[in-house]
């Protein structure tokens, strides 16, 4: 089969290639699933540079960690899905093997596509709406009335952290610039501030949960918004986290979604019910893995990146 690899870490453009490899290796526990499309997203960029790595890279990888397309076969203790089933799956991110033709991917990690979506809007979902998902449930818990300000609202996990918030009840408000800010107020926020002509900190205060896309400046400046006993998530590091907890009195929680099935299958009701859509900004064949790469570093996404592997 055709997959995207690297044999080594350093920058895109030396080190991502397309070319054959064997077939996956499916365990008794895992579906193989006939590739039609693949999420790209920071994750993939960092592994490729290693810097999700202890260790130099010792053996070849496919690339890729969220993945949509049709089951062609099943281990023996498959239980959930069938050979002939339309899936999507944010695969084990020990394992990759996103962008390939096949990929297998434990059944517990996988959920039936949503019939209302193409293979490449399914293919942009599972990482993207499980960070949202965990960050806003499980790092903080929003619920009814809670005033939640989103950074990067026009992004990949910005613009779903949008529309669960608001599934969830909370006053949502979003940060965008250009296009992106009628993008995010059409997904629903009730507030969206242009960060490039306006100062969120300035606009703002008391505010429960800030999920934070973006980290530096930006990270920095949304600890003076939070109220007493508020709490910034973040999917980036938090320098001197601790510190900062106790001199403005807030939790601050960096954290890395887990691959789960079974949330999956939730937002995937949500999807049907018309409450959560994916935006997809750019498609690109898998021959041009290192394009789809390069374009998500270089940032500014209003959607996701996505690669098409299968028509």
């Amino acid at each position: 089969m055709k997959a995207a690899v690297i044999t080594r870490f350093g920058r895109i453009g030396d080190v991502v290639e397309v070319r054959d490899v064997p077939d996956p290796v499916v365990g008794p526990c895992d579906v193989l699933i006939e590739v039609r499309a693949a999420g790209v997203n920071p994750v993939d960029y960092l592994i490729v540079k290693g810097f999700m790595a202890s260790a130099e890279l010792t053996q070849m990888r496919v690339l890729g960690n969220e993945v949509a397309g049709v089951v062609t076969a099943a281990g023996d203790e498959v239980t959930r899905f069938s050979v002939g089933q339309e899936v999507f799956a944010r695969v084990d991110p020990r394992v990759g093997g996103a962008f390939a033709e096949y990929a297998a991917v434990h059944e517990e990690l996988v959920a039936a596509k949503p019939a209302s979506l193409s293979f490449e809007e399914a293919a942009g979902l599972p990482l993207v709406a499980l960070t949202a998902w965990q960050a806003l449930t499980e790092q903080a818990e929003v619920g009814a009335g809670t005033r939640v300000l989103v950074h990067g609202g026009a992004g990949g996990v910005g613009s779903t952290a949008v529309q669960i918030g608001k599934h969830l009840g909370a006053e949502v408000i979003a940060t965008a610039t250009g296009g992106g800010v009628e993008l995010v107020r059409a997904l629903g926020a009730d507030q969206v501030i242009d960060y490039q002509s306006e100062k969120f900190e300035e606009l703002l205060s008391g505010v429960d949960v800030v999920l934070d896309t973006i980290g530096g400046d930006t990270q920095e400046r949304s600890f003076r918004v939070l109220r007493p006993g508020g709490t910034l998530v973040s999917i980036v590091p938090i320098a001197d986290a601790e510190a900062k907890t106790t001199q403005f009195g807030v939790q601050a929680r960096s954290f890395f979604m887990r691959p789960n099935g079974t949330q999956l299958a939730r937002l995937a009701a949500l999807v049907e019910s018309g409450e959560l859509r994916l935006i997809v900004e750019t498609v690109f064949p898998l021959d041009r893995t290192t394009d789809a790469l390069l374009k998500v570093e270089r940032g500014g996404a209003r959607g996701k990146t996505v690669i098409t592997v299968r028509a």
